[in-house]
Formats: structure tokens, C-alpha cells, sequence
């Protein structure tokens, strides 16, 4: 039998909808024997068993619900009930989640020292705790009050049912009376075509046993018997004559027949009867295949078994020597100084111990005020800015490195550092490295600066004294956090602006009434904006604004054209008023870039691209060169304060937006301030520019959808205390910004999409946007795929590519990757590429995955095919738009889907990162998944009806009614359990009760050092 952590017996469906079904109960049989000897037997034969959790169920529905539950996520992240005893200390802990924060603690910390102990140490496994008695069946200690009522509770039940379970199906898997059944029943990786063709093995029963005479009575699958699943595997036996005399042996076939991608079990079950004794006994043998490419497999594999990164407690840097920081940070003569703003011990200790709720809970009833207003206001940014920063510090934490060496050219010291690449860590020029060297003083290290950074390595320099004497030498590096995008934060903060009108406006701030484009004419410099009602109404109702009106609101779904809008309205607004000033912002350097090069028609005198010093010059194209300044040593940077006054636009990301309040231009100088994809900044990025720069006549514009990506918030406190929530998000919850009562006054909904054709459009538009917008896409474009050979329907351009894969992970990373989806993605980017009709590139195909593990094996696997194609995070897509899009969900285990829920870092159960997902695409959407885990959130079982019902399906068929309505507040584990309970007999009914008692998902702390691998790093230049 194959080993694994949690097993079940069928994995095959139907070949079409299943009809409504009646509920089917557990074989008592099997239950008891690990067999079933009746071939007509109707009752379910595909149960479950949870070996990390010790629990038997009778479905695979039933062990879903399980998987989903805080008790089993904790014992799949390797989190324990058991006691264990601190040496340090002298005393007892209870799991190893309580652990961890025991030895971060500081009076952990302070007896550690006190006893001239090191604080990290080793937890170790009583042999006996006092009051306790050990349950060998459980392992776990029980208090001696509850001993006597210990073996009849639910959890020790649960154990000894598993355990019976276990010895019956081990049991059932040995040979036995003299027969044994040899063969390889595992088909291993087979190659599409070949598996589409089929696949035969040969078997053997022989038997040893002298003057014995056997009868094969049947071999059943499993699969045959109960459930109306199908399975890819049939037997076939060769020898009509069934008696198997003494060392005869008797020959069979097993055939792999499936026609998609994808991974098959079963059960094989045979049945025997000793003719002599009239006893009849059971073989079983497990059926397994994957089909898919051999060649990906073999090459995208896990490079070692995962182990879990050893969590440790940093110890206290307590002398560093200063190292020398790059001429970049002194290149913009800065005249406003940065706060320091360090985060209080009290928070800091607030934040370091405690489960996430309560953490969250304290530091709303001691930190934050009770209301948020003006009053408040920074308070309560300045509270979550440090929730955020001590995140923020500890997940660098994950890219220590324990055993470096430094390769010294010159005056620099170059280091390695895995990941860089992919902005893991993100190491920008004038951040500081420290680095201590193997052996050296506990708590001494050197601080390096930062000067160059590389594809993979960086160049550091430290203090004269510092000497690295040979290459052999090692050292123990840590990254540092930049804190100066949070210090232009914590200025806005601290700054006297704080009217109403900008961070809590009313109706009554409104003064002005909507301008018609029938009463305002305007010379509109873009036509395709002149035959857009909403988007000339943006214009008009921005060019005509009241000085000290509430912020505008550009509300621009996906493909709406909000960028082209924002634009069109700064030209407007700078022929309208000759004295008018823009300050144009945006969260990202891509997004700033595009604003600047759609103003480009300004001459170099008029518009100025801001950098900081610290980007590269090679990151800028020519053409946006010419719109800004450098200096003699080639850094970015600003020219003289009156030059800079006399520029009629401004356009910097929101961080950096600072430099004109810090190099001392007044406030109110920037009669307009426009902030673009304004949702994905927080909103202390966001007041960088407004708090430091508005007065009481500044403009404030913002474009962006609050349905799709908010900021990256690394911190679960933090997201759960509000900093996810975007300022354009808290604006739109306002009354002055309803959609139809403010139209024209405070905002103006986009509603003509000039992106994706109406099927990719349709399912997102009702679900997100009310059905409100309109295909406007040029034909040509979203057409383009519309008969090609690989749609199932060829007027649909949407693909659900249904696989049943595995979750893999790899070496000390918690990240996930899924090789039978890297490998179908792959195969339908070739097909694309080599189908001459398409004309596509590269560059035309985009590949949304949410692990960043899934990213680099895709990347790998299309490197000598397409390594040109995009692959990244839904995050890296937002704001743009490729031809193909093709998602991989990667997740086709339960077991960690309520991992997912939680920390939202999949697609499941995140309807913004499902509609930035989905509508990224123009002409052809794919999606590489498996519906089983996707089916389980209502908005993804809602899509793949959609896709189903237009015939976009392909593999496996659909496991459920796709006609049913789906239950928008879910609710599908209580309708399985409920199902599950009726029509029992006496058995299952006790052990169903015993089964999923208490199966609902729990909220759970989380694990943010796991998850916070896979989320991107925010942008802070």
C-alpha cells in the first residue's frame, strides 16, 4: 500500500453531472474488516482515514470537511498538544505553538541569561509530568482527574477506531493461507498519449501452499461497489478456469485507460475461497497512476523533502559598527527631517505575544482611540503603521543567512543573496546589511551599505576595521528593514492637515453642482474620451470642481480606460487655469511611469518624473529620461527649488511623494493632487502627498476599484485592524459617494470596458459590477482565439481545465507548487506558440499563479520554450493586461484550504484576487485547476457552473449538479454532514457521530511566517 498522510480509495469522477444523490452510508464491512466480501454491497466503499489526525470518515466529503479544521491544519504545520519541558526554565509547556512564544518571551529570555544559557534552545519530551498520565493510544498526557473518564471520549475513540481501521486495511493488503499477489501496482508517471491509448501491467497469484486448492471467486475495484464514481482502471483475467492449485499461478491484467492529465487511485479487492475449509478471504492491492509528462516531472521534482524552517528567536545586536552608505541618500537636499518614529516597547510587546484575536483585541481597547475622526486620525494610522513595521521586521527574519561569504572587488564586499531576483528579500541601494562573522563576539556585528545591486548579489560596504581575511571565512547575515517609506508616513501623520472635507467629507462639504457636457465645452485632447459619456463626465466634473471640494472619485473597473481619464482631466485642468499645479501620484514606478508617459505632449519644462535615487537608470526608458534630473554621479534626483516651482506636473510614486514638502516647497503650492490606482496604496501612503502638501483649495482626485487588489498588508493584526482597507475603499463606503446620487458631484463609475470580450467580461460584470459594463474591446483583439482547436466550445473563450493533482513543497520552503499543473500550463503555451493562425509572442501570454513556489517551477519549465511569457502574482498583474491569460490555482488538496481562507493567499474564498485574476484577460481565459478543492467557496463553484454550462470544461467532468443554484453564503460542509447522518444503521451512525463531531472550520491563529513567503513585497521606491 502507498503511504500517505491522509487516504482515500477512489478518485475518479463520473463521466457526467452527477444527478442529485441520495445519501449512502458507510460499509460496516470494510469499516471493521478493511474488506467487503459482497459485490453487491450498496453502501459507500471509498472512505477516508486522516493518519495525522487518527480519524476514520466515511467520504472523501467528510475528510474534506475535517481537513478544513484548526485541529488538523495544526497537525499538518507539524503543531502539537503534547507537554513539553523547558530545561531553562523548569517547566512544563503545553504544544508547540505555546513554545515558540515561551522562548521568545523575556522572562524566558532573561533566565536564559541569567543562567548564562543560550535562550534558543530545544524543547524536550517528558518522560513524565506530574499529575499526568500518558495514553500510548492518544499520545498525549492526560490529567489524572480525567484519566478514569479518558478512553470514553470522542478524541480517544476517534484513535482507537483508527487504529482498528488501520490494522483491518494492513491486514486486508497481506498475503494470507499461502496466496500472495505480486506485481507493480503502481503504473507510475505514464505520458498522455500513452495512458489516452491505454496501459496494461501484468499480475500474479501463486500459491505455496501444498495440497490446498483456491478459488478465485472475483476481483472488484473498490470504485465498482456503492458510489457511482468511475474509475480509469479495469481488470481483466485471462483463465476462465478460477482453481489455483499448489504452486500454480494464475495470471491477470490491470489496464490504465484515461484521456486527461492527472492523478487516479483505487482499490483492487480479491476475493478468494479455499475449497477445502469452505473459507473465503480478501487480497487487497492499491491502484495508483499519474498521467502527465514524464520529462516535467523529472525535472521540476522537489529537490529535497520539506522540512519545516526551524524557527528561531533572533538575539540582541548589541554593538554594531557603522558602515558606509552610498552618496544616493544624500542626493536630494532634503531641508524637513524624517521622524525617527520607533515603535513603543509597549506596542512592540503587545504585538510579540498572544494568539492573533487577542493580540488584535488588545491593541484595539489599549492603542487605538474608540473613534476614528480627525481628532484621532493619526493615532490611529500611527498605531497600525508599527503593527505593520513589526511584521514587516520579522518576516526579513526569513531571509537570514546562516553560512555566507563575501567576495570583496575593490572597496566593496559582495554577497549572494538567493531570491533577489524576485524582490525576496528586496534590497534597494542605501539599504544596510549586517553580517557577523562565524565565532566572533555574541551580539557584534558589522553594518554594511548598500551601493550596488545585482540580478543576485549586492555590493556592501562596511567600516574601515572590517576585514574579510579569507574567501573561506563565513558569516551570519541579516537584512535590515528600510524604514524611510514608514518615516514619510509617520510625517504625514504628524502634520496639522486634517479637514474633514478630505478624511471625512458630507454631503455638506459638496459645493458645487454636476456639470453636462451640454453646458461646459472642452477642446477634449483624446476623441475616443469624447464619445465616452462617463468618462467625459469625469473630466467635466473635475475641470469644473469648487477649490476645497471633498475628493473625486474615478470609479474604473477593469479595462475601463481610469488612467486614460485621470490624464485626459490633468491636461484639462492645466488649459483651464494657467496657474494650476498637479502633483500626480501613483503606488507602483510602472503605474507612475505610465501617467508620465500618457503626458508626455508636455515639454521637459512643464512635466517632471521624479525617481529616488536609488532606482536604476536602466529601469527608466530614454523617453522618460528626458523628463528628469541626475546628478553629476548619475543618481536621481531634483533641481534647484525654483525650477522645480515652476513645473506644471509633478508625477512621483506615493512614497517618494514626499520630496516636495522635504525640499521645502509650500504647501498649497499643488493646486491638484491626483493619486491613481489609488486602492492599492494604504492610506498613510496615500496622505504622504495630501497631508504634507494640500490646504484648504487643494483638488484631491483619486482613480481606482475598490473590487479588486487593496495594498499588501504583511501584518494579520494590521489587515484586521483596518490597514487593508484602501482610502478610495473607506471613501466609497461614504453616503456622498453613491454611485447614483453622487454621479457627477464625487464620483463617476466607468462602465464601457475596452479589454476582454463579453464571455470573460460576463461572469465578473454581474458578480462585481452589477452588469453594468459594456464590451467596447476592438474586435480583432478579443476575438482572436474565437474557433480554436482546443476551446470545447469554440464561440467560448474560457477554458476550465479540470486536474486532480498534488501539492508539493520543497526543502525548507513553505511555499506550494503543483507539477501536473505546471505541466499543462506549459502544454497549452506550446500549442499557442506553434499554432501559426495565433500570431502570438510572448509577451501576448500572461500566467497568474498565487505561490510563489508554482512561479519559478513554471518559469523553469518554459525556459526552452517561452521565456519570454510573464509568469507572477495576481498582485504583479493588476493594472495590466495580456491577450492569454492562464491561472493555475496549484491547490488540490483539502488539506490546507482552510489555510488558504484564512491568510487569503489563494485564490479560494478572495473575490478580489478572483477578479483581478479573471479579467486580466483579453482574448483567452485558462484556468489549470482542480474542482473539487475550487468547488468548495461558492464564488468559485459559481464560475465553474459558468464555464460548464457553456460547454468551456475539460477533463474530469463536474462533481456536482452544475444547474443547482449555488448557496451564495456556502454552507456546504453542514448540507454533506447532515446528509451523511441520515438513513444509518446503528454502526455508522456511532461512527459518523464520532467522525465529524465538531468539523467546522475555526478561525485559527495562522502561521504568518509560512504564509508571508508567498506574499510580494509592497514597492518603496
Amino acid at each position: 500500500m502507498r503511504t500517505h498522510k491522509s487516504q482515500a480509495f477512489t478518485c475518479r469522477r463520473p463521466s457526467s453531472p452527477l444527478p442529485p444523490m441520495s445519501p449512502v452510508t458507510a460499509c460496516p464491512s470494510l469499516l471493521s474488516n478493511g474488506v467487503c466480501e459482497d459485490p453487491s454491497c450498496l453502501h459507500r466503499h471509498d472512505i477516508s482515514s486522516c493518519g495525522l489526525c487518527n480519524r476514520v470518515f466515511a467520504s472523501p466529503d467528510d475528510y474534506a470537511l475535517h481537513a478544513t479544521t484548526k485541529q488538523h491544519l495544526n497537525k499538518v504545520q507539524g503543531e502539537s498538544g503534547a507537554m513539553v519541558y523547558c530545561a531553562v526554565c523548569q517547566k512544563y509547556v503545553s504544544g508547540m505553538k505555546n513554545w515558540v512564544q515561551h522562548i521568545a518571551s523575556p522572562r524566558h529570555i532573561a533566565v536564559a541569561a541569567q543562567r548564562g544559557l543560550p535562550s534558543d534552545v530545544d524543547p524536550e519530551e517528558p518522560e513524565y509530568i506530574p499529575g499526568h498520565t500518558l495514553c500510548s493510544t492518544c499520545n498525549s498526557h492526560i490529567p489524572d482527574r480525567n484519566w478514569p473518564r479518558h478512553h470514553l471520549t470522542p478524541k480517544h475513540k476517534d484513535r482507537e477506531q483508527f487504529v482498528s481501521f488501520r490494522s483491518a486495511l494492513d491486514e486486508a493488503e497481506k498475503d494470507k493461507h499461502g496466496i500472495s499477489v505480486s506485481g507493480n501496482f503502481d503504473f507510475g508517471i505514464v505520458d498522455g498519449p500513452i495512458a489516452q491509448s491505454g496501459v496494461i501491467i501484468r499480475s500474479t497469484i501463486h500459491n505455496a501452499t501444498p495440497s490446498s486448492k483456491v478459488s478465485l471467486v472475483s476481483m472488484t475495484l473498490a470504485s465498482d461497489k456503492g458510489s457511482r464514481t468511475q474509475s480509469p482502471f479495469s481488470v481483466t483475467l485471462h483463465d476462465p478456469n478460477r482453481t489455483i492449485g499448489y504452486n500454480a499461478t494464475y495470471a491477470f491484467t490491470i489496464t490504465l485507460r484515461q484521456a486527461y492529465s492527472g492523478r487516479a487511485e483505487n482499490r483492487l479487492e480479491i476475493l478468494f475461497e479455499d475449497t477445502q475449509l469452505k473459507k473465503r478471504f480478501i487480497i487487497a492491492r492499491v491502484l495508483y497512476a499519474n498521467v502527465g509528462n514524464r520529462a516535467d516531472h523529472e525535472l521540476l521534482r522537489p529537490i529535497a523533502p520539506y522540512v519545516p524552517r526551524k524557527r528561531t528567536t533572533r538575539q540582541p545586536e548589541t554593538s554594531i559598527v557603522e558602515g558606509v552608505l552610498p552618496p544616493a541618500l544624500k542626493a536630494v537636499p532634503y531641508v524637513v527631517p524624517l521622524p525617527k518614529a520607533p515603535i513603543p516597547n509597549n506596542l512592540a510587546g503587545a504585538l510579540s505575544t498572544g494568539s492573533t484575536p487577542n493580540i488584535v483585541a488588545n491593541v484595539r481597547r489599549l492603542y487605538l482611540p474608540p473613534i476614528l475622526d480627525s481628532n484621532s486620525y493619526a493615532r490611529h494610522f500611527k498605531h497600525l503603521l508599527w503593527t505593520e513595521e513589526f511584521r514587516m521586521d520579522r518576516d526579513l527574519e526569513h531571509y537570514d543567512i546562516s553560512n555566507a561569504k563575501l567576495n570583496v572587488y575593490n572597496h566593496l564586499h559582495f554577497l549572494d543573496v538567493p531570491g533577489l531576483a524576485e524582490k525576496r528579500p528586496s534590497v534597494l541601494v542605501g539599504d544596510r546589511i549586517l553580517v557577523q562573522k562565524h565565532g566572533s563576539i555574541h551580539g557584534h556585528w558589522f553594518e554594511g551599505g548598500v551601493h550596488v545591486v545585482r540580478k543576485e548579489e549586492v555590493g556592501l560596504r562596511f567600516h574601515s576595521t572590517f576585514r574579510a581575511t579569507s574567501l573561506a571565512e563565513r558569516f551570519t547575515v541579516r537584512f535590515k528593514l528600510n524604514r524611510y517609506p514608514l518615516r514619510r508616513q509617520h510625517l504625514a501623520m504628524d502634520t496639522a492637515f486634517t479637514e474633514d472635507r478630505v478624511l471625512f467629507p458630507l454631503p455638506r462639504h459638496v459645493l458645487t453642482r454636476s456639470p453636462t457636457p451640454a453646458s461646459t465645452r472642452l477642446r477634449i485632447f483624446n476623441p475616443l474620451i469624447a464619445t465616452n459619456a462617463p468618462q467625459l463626465q469625469a473630466v467635466l466634473s473635475i475641470v469644473k470642481r469648487a477649490p476645497g471640494s471633498p475628493p473625486f472619485v474615478i470609479f474604473g473597473p477593469p479595462g475601463t480606460g481610469k488612467t486614460v481619464t485621470m490624464v485626459e482631466a490633468i491636461r484639462q485642468v492645466l488649459v483651464a487655469d494657467p496657474n494650476a499645479r498637479v502633483l500626480a501620484c501613483a503606488p507602483s514606478n510602472s503605474a507612475a511611469d505610465l501617467i508620465a508617459s500618457r503626458l508626455m505632449a508636455l515639454n521637459t519644462d512643464e512635466l517632471f518624473r521624479f525617481y529616488a535615487p536609488s532606482r536604476n537608470k536602466e529601469q527608466v526608458s530614454l523617453e522618460l529620461r528626458e523628463y528628469t534630473y541626475t546628478k553629476a554621479e548619475g543618481h536621481f534626483s531634483v533641481p534647484l527649488l525654483s525650477r522645480m516651482k515652476r513645473f506644471r506636473v509633478v508625477v512621483t510614486t506615493c512614497v517618494s511623494a514626499s520630496v516636495v514638502s522635504g525640499i521645502g516647497i509650500p504647501r498649497g503650492h499643488y493646486t491638484h493632487i491626483f493619486c491613481d490606482e489609488a486602492g492599492q496604496s494604504t492610506e498613510p501612503e496615500v496622505m504622504i502627498a495630501i497631508k504634507t502638501m494640500a490646504d484648504t483649495k487643494t483638488s484631491i482626485v483619486l482613480s481606482g476599484d475598490p473590487k479588486q487588489l487593496g495594498p499588501i498588508i504583511r501584518s494579520a493584526v494590521a489587515r484586521e485592524l483596518g490597514l487593508e482597507t484602501s482610502y478610495i475603499e473607506r471613501l466609497m463606503q461614504r453616503e456622498i459617494y453613491d454611485e447614483k446620487k453622487g454621479y457627477g458631484l464625487s464620483v463617476v463609475k466607468l462602465t464601457k470596458n475596452f479589454r476582454s470580450h463579453n464571455a470573460i467580461l460576463k461572469f465578473p460584470n454581474e458578480r462585481f459590477y452589477k452588469g453594468e459594463l459594456k464590451e467596447c474591446g476592438d474586435k480583432s483583439v478579443i476575438n482572436a482565439y474565437i474557433g480554436a482547436p482546443f476551446l470545447p466550445n469554440k464561440a467560448f473563450p474560457i477554458v476550465f481545465h479540470a486536474i486532480a493533482g498534488k501539492d508539493d513543497r520543497e526543502a525548507a520552503s513553505p511555499s506550494f507548487f503543483n507539477i501536473d499543473e505546471v505541466s499543462q500550463v506549459k502544454s497549452y503555451i506550446q500549442s499557442l506558440r506553434a499554432d501559426r493562425r495565433f500570431r502570438i509572442t510572448d509577451n501576448d501570454i500572461g500566467v497568474i499563479t498565487p505561490y510563489h513556489a508554482q512561479c519559478l517551477k513554471i518559469r523553469t519549465a518554459l525556459r526552452a520554450v517561452a521565456d519570454g511569457v510573464k509568469v507572477g502574482s495576481v498582485e504583479e498583474f493588476q493594472g495590466q493586461e495580456r491577450r492569454v491569460i492562464i491561472i493555475s490555482t496549484v491547490r488540490s488538496s483539502r488539506e490546507f484550504v482552510e489555510y488558504d481562507l484564512r491568510h487569503t493567499l489563494g485564490f479560494v474564498a478572495n473575490p478580489r484576487r478572483f477578479n483581478v485574476a479573471v479579467t486580466r484577460a483579453q482574448a483567452l481565459l485558462i484556468v489549470v485547476g482542480d474542482p473539487n478543492v475550487l468547488g468548495l467557496d461558492p464564488l468559485w463553484r459559481a464560475f465553474l457552473n459558468y464555464v460548464y454550462n457553456h460547454g468551456g470544461w475539460t477533463g474530469p467532468t463536474i462533481g456536482w449538479d452544475p444547474r443547482e443554484e449555488v448557496l451564495e453564503a456556502g454552507g456546504y460542509d453542514r448540507t454533506t454532514r447532515e446528509a451523511a447522518q441520515q438513513d444509518m444503521n446503528a454502526f455508522t451512525r456511532r461512527m459518523e457521530v464520532l467522525t465529524i463531531a465538531g468539523v467546522q472550520a475555526g478561525e485559527g491563529d495562522g502561521d504568518e511566517d509560512d504564509t508571508n513567503v508567498d506574499r510580494p513585497w509592497q514597492d518603496v521606491e
